[in-house]
Order: structure tokens, then C-alpha cells, then sequence
């Protein structure tokens, strides 16, 4: 019985480790929109069974990084216009009633978890040195963690899953666009801040608002951006 314990915990461990190497390369662009993803090649670069690579597919196609086609097999999912818009109108529904349960339920450990996700997200450098430039891993990690923060306070914990996943959907359109953010009239940094104020003041209403704004600006700057060169939609 103790050998059967350790082994599904190590085998948990090592598929926790494939899950995230496959998401940080696929989020860093090494696989591209639309590329197959083949189990062998993948075992074989990841050192992992087969198995391990299943399960790390299911549950990056469950967070909408990747889909799986009957006789096609896995690949990572392909972006365009309509899909965003598409998500964003689902994440804009989600996104802001859970904010809203969370303002109503979320206690003294919330706001505190609130406030240090924020502290850790505008201390981090935003971006790369890189040409092209980029947003650094970090800083992209440290924003979806603020976010979450956002969202944790949320009883419902089936409702904070659902909207959890929409966010990590969304990643992959952040991370195939411009650096946004540094755009002409722009506050990010402002932005993210008033949430944070309007969500410790309990202002459900304005908080709520706040962070739709913030959402459709993004997905509004995203069609704008670059992200016209990695799909076949005419803009």
C-alpha cells in the first residue's frame, strides 16, 4: 500500500512537471498556433510515458490551449478574431460575477492576498530585452496571479474553476500579440490599481465595471495589434 501511494505520487509530481513544460513552451511560442502535437516526439522530448503526455494534453485542451480532433489528434489551438471575441464576451459574463461574488465573500486573508499579488506584479519588469521585444515570463505570470487573487475570494469554487479556465484561454491570444499596455493614453498600471481600490472599498459595482473595461480594452488592443498576422481573418 505504501509503494502504491508513492508511486501515483511521484507519477503525479512528473506529470505536473511535463504540464508545465508543454504549457511555458507552448505560451513561449516554441509551438506555434495550428502545430500537431505528436505524442512520440513529445515523450521523447520530455523524457515522460506516454501516459504522462496524455494527460498533460487533456488538461492543457481543458484550459483551451489545445484541441483534440477526432483522426487529427492533438494540436495547439489556432487563433482568430472571432474566437476572441467569442471568449471575451464569455469572460466579460464570468469574469464579472465571479469578481462580484468575490468582493462579497472574500475576508481579511483575500484582501491581503489581493494586495501582495499586486505589490509582486508592479515590482516585476514588464519588458524583455529582446528583439522583438516581449513581456517577460515573469511579469505575465505575476499578472495572472493578481488576477486570480481577484477572483479567489469567490465561494463558489466550481464558478472560480470556469473562470479561471477562460483566463488561461486568453493567455495564449496575451502572448501571441504586442506587448500591450505602453499604448498612447493607456494607464495598465492605473488600471490594475483601481481594481485593487475599488475591490478592498467593497465597491461591487465599480470594481466589476473596472475590471470589464480593462478586459475589452485588452481584447479591443489585441485585434489592433499583430495578432492579424498569425490568422487568416481580414481585418
Amino acid at each position: 500500500m505504501v509503494v502504491t501511494m508513492a508511486t501515483a505520487k511521484t507519477r503525479q509530481t512528473r506529470g505536473d512537471l511535463v504540464y508545465a513544460q508543454l504549457r511555458g513552451e507552448i505560451l513561449g511560442g516554441r509551438y506555434l498556433p495550428g502545430d500537431r502535437l505528436k505524442f512520440g516526439t513529445l515523450a521523447a522530448e520530455c523524457d515522460a510515458s506516454m501516459s504522462v503526455i496524455r494527460e498533460a494534453l487533456t488538461r492543457l485542451s481543458l484550459e483551451g490551449l489545445v484541441t483534440n480532433e477526432p483522426n487529427v489528434g492533438y494540436a495547439v489551438t489556432e487563433i482568430s478574431v472571432p474566437r476572441l471575441r467569442e471568449l471575451t464576451d464569455a469572460r466579460l459574463e464570468l469574469e464579472g460575477l465571479v469578481f462580484g461574488r468575490a468582493i462579497g465573500d472574500g475576508d481579511l486573508a483575500w484582501e491581503s492576498s489581493v494586495v501582495a499579488a499586486h505589490h509582486r506584479m508592479v515590482g516585476t519588469r514588464y519588458l524583455t530585452d529582446d528583439a522583438p521585444v516581449r513581456v517577460t515570463d515573469e511579469w505575465a505570470l505575476a499578472h495572472a496571479a493578481f488576477h486570480r487573487a481577484l477572483l479567489e475570494g469567490c465561494a463558489n469554487k466550481k464558478l472560480l474553476q470556469l473562470a479561471n479556465g477562460l483566463r488561461d484561454e486568453a493567455e495564449l491570444y496575451r502572448r501571441w500579440s504586442q506587448p500591450l499596455g505602453r499604448e498612447k493614453n493607456r494607464d495598465l498600471d492605473g488600471e490594475h490599481r483601481r481594481m485593487m481600490e475599488l475591490a478592498l472599498a467593497r465597491d461591487v459595482g465599480g470594481a466589476v465595471t473596472a475590471l470589464r473595461d480593462h478586459i475589452a480594452h485588452t481584447t479591443d488592443l489585441l485585434v489592433e495589434s499583430d495578432i492579424a498576422v498569425h490568422t487568416a481573418v481580414t481585418m
